[in-house]
């Protein structure tokens, strides 16, 4: 899959134009994905040194994105007319997501098992209850 990645409030804390703090399992989850075969795209804001700076962050971490604000490395306006910052991307991991960015190992699972962040919730709640009903009570002849 291809997937688009936001820097600022999803890969680190929004120091912007700072680079913050990382945010916790970004990079470990990032490097899985790559290790899955998904291609990466950052997709931020940050244009100029302001990128190159956030790219050098993750490089300097093991993360090597196949491109950057765009769909592949070589496009540019020469090589395709219709060049545009909107991505062609199956997946978009963004803080600004409605509900909030989940934590990255939950990402990981929504990406290599296919499944919606509902689904997972839902297979957790499922799991908790047999932990939160507690086991019936023994009577006086059961001892």
């Amino acid at each position: 899959m291809v997937i688009a990645i936001d820097f600022d409030g999803t890969i680190v804390e929004n120091r912007y134009p700072e680079i913050g703090a990382e945010r916790p399992f970004a990079i470990e989850t990032l490097k899985m994905l790559i290790a899955d075969r998904h291609r990466l795209v950052l997709w931020t804001c940050r244009e100029g040194e302001l990128l190159d700076a956030a790219l050098d962050w993750c490089r300097q971490r093991g993360v090597e994105f196949y491109a950057a604000n765009r769909d592949y490395p070589e496009e540019t306006t020469d090589t395709n007319p219709h060049f545009t910052r909107k991505l062609k991307a199956d997946i978009f991991i963004d803080d600004r997501n409605v509900g909030g960015l989940p934590d990255w190992g939950t990402i990981y699972r929504m990406v290599s098992r296919g499944k919606k962040w509902r689904h997972l919730l839902d297979e957790a709640y499922t799991s908790q209850k047999d932990y939160d009903t507690p086991p019936p009570k023994k009577r006086w002849w059961q001892f």
